[in-house]
């Protein structure tokens, strides 16, 4: 993009925004990276919007002078996929954060892109609806980020993924226009369904404005426990069986044991450094006890500790807490450190086997890496905290993050059960799909045939 055709993108777009467009350095670093390792350039500008008709008008303008856009939500993402490239603007959906409706009695809610998941759950409670929304990836991410990442987390083994959750969208296409999407019934036979195709798009067929999401009964009673293992392969053992059994569980995660000695360093806690299952049962009141019952007699066989206990909230959410604050803690075994995340998904009959694999060739290596992940879905990550700037440890990794790739896949597994492609794992989707990347590339083209939409994202 020119200098002249830069000028006067900028000028029009601070004509539209005012003090909703900045140019300034702080602002422009602020919005030049995510929770990720990754880094592109400075945006040239970042935009503010706070309606779909501004996000139309400043694709436009956008449009009119070939300026590329990356939109971006909280900066939760951790595979580049909110980075901007060279000369893009930035489009920030923070201040897109009104509730627009909630509507008990259908248990749906329609937000802007930038309400948190936490920001909805909060409302949801004060005007006193027993409803939540229970996709929970561990951060609180914004709702419209979660669509486009098409985000799970903790909660999917009972109440699925984003895509299982999101009923519509509103999206501002490439060129401007302002589309919907699906819709508040539960189910429709209208025509190719469009919203699963934005649904994990990551910003590059449009920008997701509003989302109409499904709600869900807050459960009558809750009960989370953990217990350690002798080994990761008892626990994962453990996993299976209590999924095959068709117990009624919310969530279950399994950190392996250094994973366990950075939680009780960072959190202060004193946790069994070993293999560990952290459990949430959802339900009646009978039913978490019952459910409990038998996943305990279940842990028991392959040699668990007895279950530890959190029944009242206060201690429920400190137990879960240690959980979300498990990155930052890995981090923490190096001070300074930065993250290198990786995720892959397998079949649950696959998964001892792709974690025992893993385990060994983290071995293999000098290289701190720590192992986590949502397994009652298949679903784990490897952190490996970083020291800052050392392209050796870098480029070790990225060769340790592909061979975990390359292992899932041979299990009919895949490159990303939640995190998504962005810049991270490009040739790993080339290497998933093969040929059907070219259609994704197709798709592409048609939506946005001058790739001014998240340029540089999912594909090579």
């Amino acid at each position: 993009m020119n200098q002249h055709a830069l000028k006067h993108t900028h000028r029009e777009l601070r004509t539209l925004l005012g003090a909703r467009f900045s140019t300034d350095d702080d602002t422009r670093n602020a919005y030049a990276r995510d929770a990720s390792y990754h880094r592109c350039a400075l945006p040239s500008a970042v935009a503010f919007p706070k309606s779909n008709a501004e996000v139309a008008d400043i694709v436009k303008i956008c449009a009119k002078y070939n300026m590329p856009m990356v939109p971006y939500g909280t900066g939760t993402g951790i595979e580049g996929a909110a980075v901007p490239t060279e000369g893009a603007l930035c489009i920030a959906l923070n201040e897109m954060n009104h509730i627009c409706c909630v509507n008990p009695k259908d248990r749906d809610a329609t937000v802007q892109a930038g309400v948190t998941r936490m920001q909805l759950n909060a409302h949801l409670a004060d005007i006193g609806t027993q409803l939540h929304f229970p996709v929970d990836p561990g951060a609180d991410a914004s709702l419209g980020g979660m669509v486009a990442t098409r985000a799970s987390g903790t909660s999917a083994v009972r109440y699925g993924t984003m895509q299982d959750n999101v009923l519509g969208l509103t999206v501002i296409t490439a060129d401007g226009t302002i589309i919907r999407t699906g819709g508040r019934a539960r189910k429709s036979a209208a025509g190719y369904d469009l919203t699963r195709l934005f649904i994990g798009s990551e910003g590059t067929l449009g920008i997701i404005t509003e989302v109409t999401l499904k709600l869900t009964c807050l459960p009558e009673a809750v009960a989370s426990a953990i217990c350690a293992f002798p080994t990761v392969a008892a626990a994962v053992d453990t996993v299976i069986e209590i999924i095959n059994a068709g117990i009624s569980i919310a969530r279950i995660e399994l950190l392996d044991d250094l994973q366990m000695v950075a939680v009780n360093k960072y959190a202060g806690l004193a946790y069994e450094v070993a293999p560990t299952l952290f459990f949430e049962f959802h339900g009646s009141a009978q039913t978490v006890a019952e459910s409990s019952e038998v996943a305990g007699n279940i842990a028991a066989t392959h040699g668990s500790s007895d279950f530890r206990w959190a029944t009242d909230e206060s201690e429920r959410k400190r137990l879960w807490q240690a959980r979300y604050d498990s990155y930052y803690a890995a981090l923490n075994l190096r001070p300074g450190a930065v993250g290198y995340v990786t995720d892959v998904c397998v079949p649950i009959s696959q998964l001892a086997a792709c974690i025992s694999k893993t385990k060994a060739l983290l071995k293999s290596s000098n290289l701190v890496a720590t192992l986590l992940g949502h397994v009652g879905d298949g679903n784990f990550h490897v952190v490996f905290p970083l020291e800052p700037d050392n392209s050796d440890e870098l480029a070790e990794a990225q060769y340790l993050s592909h061979q975990i790739v390359d292992i899932a896949l041979e299990m009919d597994g895949t490159c990303t059960g939640e995190h998504g492609i962005g810049v991270g794992k490009r040739a790993a989707l080339e290497k998933e799909h093969g040929e059907a990347v070219d259609l994704m590339r197709a798709i592409k083209h048609a939506l946005d045939a001058r790739n001014l939409m998240n340029p540089g994202k999912v594909f090579l």
